[in-house]
C-alpha cells in the first residue's frame, strides 16, 4: 500500500466530523491518524465518544482511536476542520501556525482577504492566496475554506452560465434540509408539518460568498464579481439535500437549449485531473418535470454531483431552474476533501512518494 498523508479531524464527533470519518475510510491519499474534539470527548475512544447520527452505518476503523484535546500536537500534515465558528476562530490559526494545512468547513475565515474560499471546479486559481497568507501571517501551514452548503450547489450551477453568457442578477430561494442545522436537526414538534422561513446568517452568506467565489484574483486579493444576489432561506422537513429555486439575469441573450447544454457539459480541473473525490459529472441536468428531488437525487455521484432541473424562461429575469446538492457531502465534508485533493494536485501539499 502506498504511503498516505497523515490527517487529523477537528470536531470529529459532530455531524460534519462524522461525515469526514465516513468519507475518509478508504481514501487513496489520506490516512486519519488523529481525532480532536471538545474536553467532553477528549480521552475517550472514538467509538465511545461519538453518538453516530448519519443515515449510514458507522465505520469501525477508528473506534479504538483515542480522541485528543483541541490543541496542535504535531504528527499531522493536513487537518480537516468541522468545528463550529467560535472554536474555529481560535483553533484553526493555531494548527496552521504549527505547520498543518487546515481545510475548513467552518464559516469563521471564509471572507478573510487572504484565505481562499474554494470550489475546485469554480476557482482553483484562488489557492495562490496561500503564498500571500503565509507571508503575512508567518505561518508554515495554511488555511483554506469551503463555502456555505447552499452556496456550493448554487455557484456550481452559476459558474458555467457566468463563463458562457455573463451574469448580472441572481434570485434564489432555498429549501434546506434539517441536517444542515446539525443532526438530527430541529425537533419534530418544530419542523414536522412545517417550514421555518428563517435560518440565522444564511441569507447573508448566499448573497456575499458567491461574489468572492466568482471573483477575479488580482495580485494578492480577490476582486468580487459584479453581481447582485438576492436570497431567501427556509428550513424544511427533509433529512439531507438542499433544494434551491434560482432565477438568473444573464449578460447576453441565449436559449433554453443553450443554457441546458452549457450546464450539462460543465467540467472543471478536478475532472480533468481525475481527483479521487471528483464526480465524473459535475452537473446532471434532469428532463423530468418533477425532478430533482432530495430523496431520489441527493446521492448522485456519491453525493458530489449537483442536479439541475426545470430549466425554463423567467418572465422577471431571463431563466429559472431548480438546483439540488447533498448538503453534508458536496456541501460540507466532501467539499473539504476535494479542496485538499486540489492542494495536493497543485503542490501545496506533497503526497508521500
Amino acid at each position: 500500500m502506498a504511503a498516505k498523508l497523515k490527517v487529523g479531524i477537528l470536531g470529529a464527533t459532530g455531524a460534519v466530523g462524522q461525515r469526514f470519518v465516513q468519507l475518509l475510510e478508504r481514501h487513496p491519499w489520506f490516512e486519519v491518524v488523529a481525532l480532536y474534539a471538545s474536553e467532553r470527548s477528549a480521552g475517550k475512544a472514538y467509538g465511545q465518544a461519538v453518538d453516530w447520527r448519519l443515515p449510514v452505518p458507522q465505520p469501525t476503523y477508528l473506534d479504538d482511536m483515542v480522541v485528543r484535546r483541541l490543541d496542535p500536537d504535531g504528527g499531522v500534515e493536513l487537518v480537516f476542520s468541522a468545528l463550529p465558528k467560535a472554536p474555529a476562530l481560535e483553533m484553526e490559526p493555531r494548527f496552521a501556525a504549527a505547520g498543518a494545512a487546515v481545510v475548513s468547513n467552518a464559516s469563521a475565515y471564509r471572507m478573510a482577504a487572504d484565505v481562499p474560499l474554494l470550489i475546485p471546479e469554480v476557482n482553483p486559481e484562488h489557492t495562490a492566496l496561500i503564498d500571500h497568507q503565509r507571508k503575512a501571517r508567518g505561518w508554515s501551514g495554511s488555511l483554506v475554506t469551503n463555502p456555505n452548503c447552499s452556496v456550493i450547489g448554487l455557484v456550481l450551477a452559476l459558474k458555467p452560465l457566468e463563463a458562457a453568457f455573463g451574469l448580472r442578477q441572481v434570485q434564489v430561494t432555498t429549501m434546506q434540509a434539517k441536517s444542515g442545522a446539525g443532526y438530527p436537526g430541529p425537533p419534530p414538534e418544530v419542523i414536522g408539518d412545517n417550514v421555518l422561513p428563517y435560518i440565522g446568517g444564511e441569507e447573508d452568506k448566499l448573497e456575499s460568498e458567491p461574489l468572492k467565489l466568482l471573483g477575479t484574483l488580482v495580485g494578492g486579493a480577490v476582486r468580487p464579481a459584479e453581481l447582485v444576489v438576492s436570497a431567501q432561506c427556509n428550513r424544511v422537513d427533509v433529512l439531507d439535500g438542499h433544494l434551491e429555486a434560482v432565477s438568473v439575469a444573464l449578460g447576453e441573450r441565449t436559449s433554453v437549449a443553450e443554457v441546458t447544454r452549457v450546464l450539462a457539459e460543465f467540467r472543471g480541473l478536478p475532472q480533468e485531473a481525475g481527483l479521487p473525490s471528483a464526480p465524473e459529472q459535475v452537473i446532471r441536468v434532469m428532463a423530468e418535470q418533477d425532478r430533482p428531488q432530495p430523496r431520489l437525487d441527493r446521492d448522485m455521484g456519491a453525493g458530489m454531483t449537483v442536479t439541475v432541473g426545470r430549466i425554463r424562461p423567467c418572465p422577471v429575469l431571463d431563466y429559472k431552474f431548480v438546483v439540488l446538492s447533498h448538503n453534508t457531502i458536496r456541501g460540507a465534508a466532501g467539499a473539504a476533501i476535494l479542496n485538499a485533493e486540489l492542494l495536493c494536485h497543485q503542490g501545496y501539499l506533497a503526497l508521500p512518494s
